[in-house]
């Protein structure tokens, strides 16, 4: 089959053998998309050697005593061992032994076929398109601050970075009728979000508000977010780090402590919400896509992926 592969930073689609169920799920993957983690992959970021993506929707090939063979699936990228006390709590994402589609010791979804435990997938609704459904793992994460943050209507928020998560992550937290700003840089970006309803600014413009939102979002993807998120907080605000980079952050610490800032970081969510949202049409996605190609032109679809102005780029098998 074929697969997009990195190893030592050098990116290639490249046939390889098709996997094995082997207990696992099986599935032939129909639409992967390419985020911002894929990128930092290939730059060299976790180490990670093999097939890359973690964003698809499938169609489950095989997969032992499973009422979801031949069925359309998305599937939760954590998968823990079994065994130990998170495991058995139902939620893998932090099992000190799990594997990571894409990202940590597992094969990825840029590729035909990938295999996940059959406790990872979530059956896709017949009205969810496959262009919508691909969104599900990205939305997820979007959802994920909600886990992480309590936020109600009296709060003002931000969000940092106009890319893809911002996007999501401003159109997730806009349901919860907080006051909320989205921040970025580009104005064909924000124009997305006006048109759902979200004031946007730039960051010089945002910048005069300082220390006057109760949480802030940081998913700009830049070293820069950070230190913008701190200067917007008021005391006893909350920082919800979204953004994964392959580079260092300097992190002023008095300012920290003195005006007492929670920091969080926000991974992987659920993906049963985002489902349902998607199925509900209450996120636009189809404004976020940007280009398609088939998976054999996978390093042009990187590189156009990592283009300034390009949002969601899907491969397709």
């Amino acid at each position: 089959m074929l697969a997009l592969r990195v190893d030592k930073k050098r990116l290639s689609v490249r046939n390889i053998t098709k996997p094995l169920a082997d207990n696992e799920a099986l599935i032939r993957v129909v639409l992967s998309g390419i985020c911002n983690t894929d990128l930092e992959i290939a730059r060299g970021y976790a180490g990670f050697k093999g097939t890359i993506g973690h964003e698809f929707v499938g169609v489950v090939d095989e997969s032992p005593d499973s009422p979801l063979n031949g069925q359309r699936v998305v599937g939760e990228i954590n998968a823990g061992c079994g065994k130990c006390e998170l495991c058995r709590a139902g939620d893998p994402r932090h099992c000190p032994k799990r594997t990571v589609l894409g990202i940590v010791g597992r094969d990825g979804a840029h590729a035909e076929f990938l295999r996940l435990p059959v406790e990872n997938l979530l059956q896709v609704p017949d009205k969810l398109i496959d262009e919508h459904a691909v969104f599900t793992e990205p939305l997820s994460a979007a959802c994920g601050i909600l886990e992480r943050a309590s936020i109600n209507k009296t709060d003002h928020v931000a969000v940092i970075g106009d890319g893809k998560l911002g996007l999501l992550c401003a159109q997730v937290v806009a349901l919860t009728g907080a006051n909320l700003l989205l921040i970025g840089k580009h104005s064909s970006k924000l124009r997305i979000a006006e048109r759902r309803g979200i004031e946007t600014s730039t960051a010089k413009q945002a910048a005069k508000r300082k220390r006057t939102f109760d949480v802030v979002v940081e998913a700009s993807g830049a070293a820069p977010g950070f230190e913008l998120a701190l200067n917007l907080l008021r005391p006893k605000g909350k920082l919800v780090l979204k953004s994964t980079f392959n580079e260092t952050t300097e992190i002023d610490a008095a300012r920290i402590v003195v005006d007492e800032i929670s920091i969080v970081g926000s991974r992987c969510g659920r993906f049963k919400p985002a489902v349902d949202l998607l199925a509900k049409g209450a996120i636009d996605v189809d404004s976020l896509i940007s280009e398609e190609y088939p998976l054999a032109q996978g390093v042009h679809a990187m590189q156009r992926a990592g283009t300034r102005g390009i949002l969601k780029v899907l491969l397709r098998p």
